[in-house]
């Protein structure tokens, strides 16, 4: 939606939707709660568009690891709803090996973070937020070394993070080395460290011990759509999944 798009809308609802700031847009309080109605809007004129389109379409999309989480049930739950008869084909892996598949046609839609400014371009769709996740019994001493669970190099969260430990003067230490997502989160709910997850994929019962260590906050990463498809029908199911994934992850406690 264009801004002038935006703004003629907020006129017609008589409240502000977005609240901008030098650094990004978000939500603001009015836009939380239009957002959920603007879905169902949206899902109930695409399913009546297709009322009388029984040939089964064909969507294969990829999916950052930062990204799948516990929210991911509920929007394969309404893009079925918009299209019964979608076949939708999901591959999930790192930011890198989903690029990659973009550019070999193996997809034809990406949703990742922008972890850097290797690749321009794209759509923004919203933005996540990551904090420092530990189990609930994890402590650590602060003047040691901080024990860390990392993916391993080259990894441009694991770059993030070290960055802002260096920058904080906090000494650290990988206690553990995964790949994936699940991997890190695995260790976190083991007590083996403190790991830097996206709060939509943060397991169940963890604690964001950021604040109580005085950790050194993390940014917030633009969750950016890449996408060559044209047709109106995939273009929908692509906003649907990017409204939803747009949305950030619930804070962890």
């Amino acid at each position: 939606m264009s801004a002038r798009s935006l703004r003629k809308l907020e006129e017609q609802l008589g409240h502000q939707l977005v609240e901008r700031t030098p650094r990004s847009v978000r939500l603001s309080p009015a836009g939380e709660i239009f957002l959920q109605p603007a879905r169902d809007l949206i899902a109930a004129h695409g399913l009546a568009r297709n009322a009388f389109n029984t040939r089964q379409r064909r969507l294969v999309i990829g999916l950052g690891n930062h990204l799948f989480g516990p929210t991911i049930p509920a929007l394969l739950a309404r893009l079925h709803d918009y299209d019964p008869s979608l076949r939708l084909e999901m591959k999930v892996g790192t930011t890198r090996e989903i690029l990659k598949a973009l550019d070999r046609g193996d997809i034809g839609a990406a949703f990742v973070l922008r972890l850097d400014e290797t690749r321009r371009g794209g759509e923004i769709v919203g933005y996540e937020t990551f904090g420092w996740m530990a189990a609930p019994s994890w402590s650590w001493s602060a003047g040691s070394p901080l024990p860390i669970a990392v993916q391993p190099s080259p990894c441009a969260i694991r770059a993030m993070i070290v960055g802002a430990l260096e920058s904080a003067s906090i000494p650290w230490v990988e206690t553990f080395v995964g790949e994936g997502v699940a991997t890190l989160g695995a260790a976190v709910m083991a007590g083996l460290a403190v790991a830097a997850l996206a709060h939509r994929v943060a397991p169940s019962g963890v604690v964001d011990v950021g604040n109580a260590l005085h950790l050194p906050p993390l940014p917030d990463q633009e969750v950016v759509l890449y996408s060559a498809l044209s047709d109106q029908a995939s273009r929908t199911s692509l906003r649907l999944i990017g409204t939803s994934l747009g949305t950030k992850g619930q804070a962890v406690p």
